[in-house]
């Protein structure tokens, strides 16, 4: 595939789960869920089938759908009170991210982006007309904020914020909310907050979102994904939140794109709301998190800081090679000691060397363990 607009593509992270599966090696390196959903929702999706639900759904979503992401929000521990009219229905968190981005850009605007980050925010900015600037992490992957106030300027339209975060497991906290709103208070500045691993907080750490700031909210989409809650990632479909002035200009542009989302898949999701617990979905993914901690301290890797949230951890491997750039190290892992991963460079826009590689937990305990007392013994 040739590139576009300069970036590359979505292959290499493809390029590696091959890599994995042509040399037999665990797969630990993209984040799909390799266990199953639930039978719930599995029973919902077949009376779906049975129902008259293959149709469009209207713009806004299936009206069950929306209710229930109002019930659901409110019941949240920071409890976030919504609007139907608030609330819209989409086909995924990506199409969300470009559909925002469409809304609020004018060509030459700037989008501040922070990085280590997820590889398609770049590409939506360019594709929309506007210019990605790139803020970089401290070393602990801590916002420096008085360095982040040097990427905002007179051409800044928005900013994209992911927690938690992929790579790194970062959450954002309320305090952390109130400094970036200081520093764009008194300009034109909106704000596209990605938070698609909201049910994956650990440690008693607990989801802050950005729809509860009462002035950020009047300039924020906030995206959610059912994939990424119901390990479903193939059913495509999410929501976005935000203020109805905002809905109104979101909604106008994704009547052109997408219209709707899988009908269907909207139906099940929305009956499943009504009994859905995610306490267990965050206990599930915390202790899969704590057996990959634990057993990755038996190997040469250094873990500097335990996920805070997400599915992912990094891992510094310059014990374990002082001189390999970090994705000579990723396939070297992958091919010659049969554990896949990615290198955090992937997440860069220049593709930076790093000292550190990303695993997914969100794996079977099975894969998980064998994995990892294979480096053990292998390392």
């Amino acid at each position: 595939m040739e590139n576009i607009y300069g970036f590359n593509h979505y292959t290499f992270f493809t390029e590696m789960s091959e890599l994995s599966s042509k040399h037999n090696s665990f797969d630990l390196s993209l984040g799909l869920p390799d266990f199953d959903i639930d039978e719930r929702l599995r029973e919902y999706l077949k009376e779906a089938s049975d129902l008259n639900t293959h149709n469009y759904e209207p713009l806004a979503g299936n009206p069950l759908l929306i209710e229930n992401i109002v019930k659901f929000n409110f019941k949240r521990k920071n409890s976030i009170l919504l609007h139907e009219n608030e609330v819209t229905i989409i086909p995924c968190a990506t199409f969300a991210l470009y559909t925002s981005l469409k809304s609020i850009l004018n060509q030459g605007d700037e989008v501040i982006i922070i990085q280590p980050s997820y590889y398609t925010y770049g590409p939506s900015i360019v594709m929309n007309g506007g210019i990605p600037v790139y803020y970089d992490l401290d070393n602990d992957f801590a916002i420096n904020w008085e360095n982040f106030q040097n990427c905002i300027s007179e051409k800044t339209k928005a900013i994209i914020v992911n927690s938690p975060q992929n790579p790194t497991g970062k959450i954002w906290s309320k305090n952390d909310w109130n400094q970036l709103y200081e520093l764009i208070k008194n300009r034109e500045i909106y704000l596209i907050s990605e938070e698609i691993y909201d049910s994956y907080c650990y440690d008693d750490l607990e989801h802050y979102s950005s729809f509860l700031h009462p002035e950020l909210k009047k300039r924020t989409f906030c995206i959610f994904s059912f994939g990424k809650m119901f390990h479903s990632t193939g059913w495509k479909v999410g929501y976005i939140l935000t203020p109805q002035d905002l809905t109104a200009k979101f909604r106008c542009h994704q009547q052109y794109i997408s219209y709707s989302a899988n009908a269907p898949c909207q139906y099940a999701i929305a009956k499943y709301l009504e009994v859905f617990d995610p306490s267990k979905n965050q206990i599930l993914m915390q202790k899969k998190r704590d057996l990959f901690y634990d057993l990755i301290k038996e190997t040469p890797f250094e873990v500097d800081q335990k996920a805070e949230g997400a599915v992912f951890q990094i891992a510094n491997f310059r014990n374990i090679s002082k001189t390999m750039t970090d994705v000579e190290f990723s396939k070297w892992l992958t091919v010659e000691k049969k554990v896949a991963c990615l290198p955090l460079s992937a997440f860069y826009n220049s593709k930076k060397n790093s000292d550190y590689v990303r695993f997914s937990f969100a794996k079977n305990d099975d894969l998980i363990i064998n994995a990892l007392e294979y480096l053990k013994r292998n390392l």
